[in-house]
C-alpha cells in the first residue's frame, strides 16, 4: 500500500484556511480520493479537552454567560506544552495510522503554528520550541504546507465582521494585541522563507472560489499529477 501524504494548512486567524480545507475535502470526497481531514488542537478526544483549555471562546458582550476572566489562563510555557501534548496524541493515534493506510491527510494547523504563535508570537526561544515540536511529532514533518498569507489589518477586519455577523466567537488568541498577531504573521513568513520547497505561499485576499482552484492546482502538482487527483 502506498504511504499517504501529509498536507498542512497554515496562516493567521481569519485567513480562510479552514474554509479551503473544507472545500478540498468535499472535492476529494466527490472524486473518491481516500483522505482524512483533521485539525490541531482538537483532532482527538483528548485534544478536544486540551482545546477547551487553550482556546476558550471569549464573551462578545457584557451579558455573556461565559466569564473569560474566570477561565484558567496557561502561562506561555504551559501553553506550548499543552499544544505539544495535543499534537503528540494526534500524530500517534490519528495521523500516522491514516498515512499508513495510504490516505491524504489534510491538517488544519500543525507544527508551524506552534513555532509562529508560541515561538515568534510569545517571544520564546525558537530553538526550544522547535525541539518541543520534534519530540511531540516524533519527527513527522508535512510533505507540503499551504500558507495562506493575510495582512494583519485584513485578518482583524475579517474577525470583527465574523463577530458582528454572529458567525464566530473570538477565542483567547484572537483577542491578543495587534503586535502579537503581526509577530505571528512575520514568523510564518520567516518559516516559509527558510523552507521554500515545503511551503507554498498563497494570497488569502483572493476570492474564495479562485483561491480554491489555486489550491487544487497546487495539490495536483504536489501529489505528482495522479490521475485520481487531477480530475
Amino acid at each position: 500500500m502506498t504511504q499517504g501524504r501529509l498536507i498542512t494548512f497554515e496562516g493567521v486567524d481569519g485567513c480562510g484556511k479552514t474554509t479551503q480545507l473544507r472545500l478540498v475535502s468535499e472535492r476529494c470526497d466527490a472524486l473518491g480520493i481516500p483522505f482524512l481531514a483533521t485539525r490541531q488542537p482538537g483532532g482527538t478526544p483528548l485534544g478536544l479537552k486540551i482545546r477547551e483549555i487553550l482556546l476558550p471562546p471569549t464573551p462578545v458582550d457584557a451579558h455573556s454567560a461565559l466569564s473569560y476572566e474566570s477561565l484558567p489562563v496557561p502561562t506561555p510555557v504551559a501553553e506550548a506544552l499543552l499544544f505539544a501534548a495535543d499534537r503528540a496524541q494526534h500524530v500517534e493515534t490519528v495521523i500516522r495510522p491514516a498515512l499508513a493506510a495510504g490516505k491524504l491527510v489534510l491538517c488544519d494547523r500543525y507544527t508551524d503554528s506552534t513555532i509562529a504563535y508560541q515561538g515568534y508570537g510569545r517571544g520564546r526561544d525558537i530553538k526550544v520550541i522547535e525541539q518541543l515540536v520534534a519530540i511531540a511529532t516524533d519527527g513527522l514533518k508535512p510533505d507540503a504546507t499551504l500558507l495562506f498569507d493575510l495582512p494583519v489589518a485584513e485578518s482583524q477586519n475579517r474577525l470583527q465582521q465574523s463577530r458582528q455577523g454572529s458567525t464566530g466567537t473570538p477565542d483567547r488568541l484572537d483577542v491578543e494585541p495587534l503586535e502579537f498577531h503581526q509577530a505571528v504573521r512575520d514568523g510564518f513568513l520567516k518559516l516559509a522563507a527558510a523552507e521554500p520547497k515545503r511551503f507554498h505561499l498563497l494570497d488569502a485576499r483572493s476570492e474564495i472560489k479562485q483561491l480554491h482552484q489555486e489550491v487544487w492546482n497546487l495539490l495536483d502538482r504536489i501529489l505528482g499529477g495522479k490521475p485520481s487527483f487531477s480530475v
